[in-house]
């Protein structure tokens, strides 16, 4: 008999971040960490962008890099 193989999930199974893309100044779903913005004091920052923002501006992910 043989053995049944591994279907990885299908895309639409797969959790997308929410949240704020900081290029086209909107809610959008896909965001990616694009940048940290480091402080000496105080809290500083992250810069995130939706994928059609990542694409249009070749932007690379914070992950990616």
């Amino acid at each position: 008999m043989a053995e049944p193989t591994h279907t990885p999930p299908a895309q639409e199974d797969t959790p997308r971040a929410f949240g704020w893309c900081h290029w086209h100044q909107g809610h959008s779903e896909g965001i990616r960490l694009i940048d940290v913005v480091e402080q000496g004091s105080g809290s500083g920052g992250t810069v995130f962008a939706c994928g059609p923002c990542i694409a249009a501006n070749s932007l690379v992910p914070f992950a990616d890099r």
